[in-house]
């Protein structure tokens, strides 16, 4: 599963170790073995999970694709 989630200021990217601060974006997925990752915009951006839409900053990909 996929969400799209605002940080509190609480939450470091699981890939770069990055923090993400308020009111930053972040990617939360989560597998079938109930694993967590939490990605920034910039790791999620690498990683294909962005959608260009010009009416938005970015859209976070939530499909299962």
């Amino acid at each position: 599963m996929r969400r799209g989630c605002i940080s509190l200021g609480t939450v470091k990217c699981g890939e770069c170790g990055r923090g993400i601060v308020y009111p930053e974006r972040y990617l939360v997925l989560e597998d079938e073995n109930g694993q967590v990752l939490k990605l920034c915009v910039q790791c999620s951006e690498s990683r294909g999970y962005l959608k260009d839409k010009p009416e938005a900053e970015a859209l976070f990909n939530l499909s299962d694709e």
